[in-house]
């Protein structure tokens, strides 16, 4: 019986240094078929999970002018990446208004040598076609290519217990290593960014990883506050400041003109900020509930709802309502409760 256990563990990958299978084993006798210890304690799950993120996708943007591109119409600081200072930068890029068009994550691809070779674009799958219109409007005579990479999949890795994440470091396994392993730059509580090739299997990538729904890591961001995509920031609707993009480390007050930059800096400098972006607790699953519908304090607008999954959500909340129980008219004409909060990651100090 021992023996037959040990071929079981090989199998398994436990003895070969392999990552930790996703799904817990039940040790089974090859006689009966029942288990063989009931009160055995199961493998602990995997401190990792792994979400595939089919509604981003990427763009390749190569050639020794990317960075200056990219300078002129994100409202970070392109040069960071090019200065080996970042791996990843968060930033929106801008309408002339200073509205936000997309959100994106930029990620520094280089060469041996350690100079930039190029970078990759994250951004929502509905503005992928738009996005590049709108970066080869801009890229006039930079010498720049601008290409889709479906041939390639994005990932996120979030630790099991966020109490963890500062402890955790995913580890890539003997098997190969993914083209690109970074930090979330918005906000440590995403975890991990992870970019493979399209038939590569994360699993075998990093160790102690699992694989998750992406429901899941929806839901995730909707409890901690976190927008993404056009659901969560409109295009040509959503101010950037109000959308906690300072909060995400997504904006450089420091570096020069850009799209829009020009409202945006005269907020940050003279303004207050009266609304947010805040995560919402609702009374009913958000997919029932129709967005942009108004949400109202003792019969006072208080904001607006933005999206959700289940009963999570995202609202523009005026911050004099931030405490209060908010209510929204829903499509079946009963009230539907909704409780702000402010999320544990912002910065203690100040409104902006």
């Amino acid at each position: 019986m021992r023996a037959h256990l040990m071929i079981r563990a090989v199998r398994a990958g436990w003895l070969c240094g392999l990552s930790r299978p996703a799904v817990t084993r039940r040790w089974v006798s090859s006689s009966s078929g029942e288990p063989e210890d009931p009160g055995r304690p199961q493998a602990a799950p995997a401190p990792l999970r792994c979400f595939r993120l089919p509604c981003r996708s990427l763009l390749h943007i190569q050639g020794p002018d990317s960075c200056s591109l990219l300078q002129g119409i994100i409202t970070n600081d392109a040069r960071l990446l090019e200065e080996q200072e970042r791996e990843a930068l968060y930033a929106h890029m801008l309408n002339v208004q200073g509205r936000t068009l997309y959100d994106v994550i930029v990620y520094s691809l280089r060469e041996p040598s350690g100079d930039l070779s190029g970078v990759l674009l994250e951004c929502d799958t509905e503005v992928l076609d738009s996005m590049t219109r709108h970066l080869k409007v801009y890229k006039i005579r930079r010498k720049v290519t601008v290409n889709s990479r479906a041939d390639l999949l994005l990932w996120a890795l979030l630790p099991r217990d966020a109490r963890s994440a500062q402890d955790l470091q995913p580890c890539p396994t003997t098997a190969g290593r993914p083209l690109v392993l970074v930090e979330d730059p918005r906000t440590e509580l995403m975890g991990w960014r992870m970019i493979t090739g399209s038939t590569e299997n994360p699993a075998e990538l990093v160790s102690d990883c699992e694989n998750g729904e992406t429901a899941q890591y929806h839901q995730h961001r909707y409890t901690i506050g976190l927008p993404e995509g056009v659901r969560d920031l409109p295009p040509g609707e959503a101010l950037p400041l109000e959308s906690n993009l300072v909060f995400m480390n997504g904006i450089s007050f420091s570096k020069g003109c850009y799209i829009g930059q020009e409202l945006t800096a005269r907020t940050h400098h003279t303004g207050v900020i009266r609304k947010r972006l805040l995560p919402l607790r609702l009374s009913a699953p958000a997919e029932n509930l129709q967005a942009g519908g108004a949400l109202e304090s003792a019969g006072k607008p208080a904001g607006k709802l933005r999206a959700g999954s289940g009963q999570l959500g995202l609202g523009l909340i005026r911050l004099a309502h931030s405490n209060d129980t908010l209510t929204l008219q829903s499509s079946t004409h009963t009230s539907v409760t909704a409780h702000p909060s402010v999320p544990d990651w912002w910065p203690k100090d100040g409104n902006k």
